[in-house]
C-alpha cells in the first residue's frame, strides 16, 4: 500500500479529526484530536469533527488543541491560515 492510500485510510478511521501544524521551520503537531480552537480573523472559533469545509486566515493568538487523551496543547502563533476539510485540518502558522 503506498503512503497516500495508507494515510487516506488512516483518516477514514480517525474517531476525531487528523490535525498537522506548520510552520516555515517544522511541523510542530500532528495527530488525531477531539477539537482545535483558533484566533480567526474574525473571531475566535472552534472546529470539531464533522466541520463543514473552511479556509480561514488567523490572527496573532492561542491555538488550543486537545487530543483524544483529553490532553490539551497550546500553540501562540502571530498569524496564519486553516484549511478544514473532511476531518483534516491544516494549520500553517508564523510563529509568534
Amino acid at each position: 500500500m503506498g503512503l497516500v492510500s495508507n494515510l487516506k485510510s488512516q483518516i477514514l478511521n480517525l474517531k476525531g479529526m487528523f490535525l498537522e501544524i506548520v510552520t516555515p521551520d517544522q511541523k510542530i503537531f500532528s495527530g488525531e484530536v477531539r477539537l482545535v480552537k483558533v484566533p480567526g480573523s474574525s473571531g475566535s472559533f472552534e472546529v470539531l469533527k464533522n466541520h463543514a469545509p473552511i479556509i480561514s486566515t488567523l490572527q496573532k493568538g492561542i491555538v488550543k488543541v486537545i487530543d483524544f487523551d483529553d490532553k490539551e496543547h497550546l500553540f501562540e502563533i502571530d498569524k496564519g491560515v486553516i484549511e478544514v476539510n473532511k476531518n483534516k485540518i491544516i494549520l500553517l502558522a508564523e510563529k509568534a
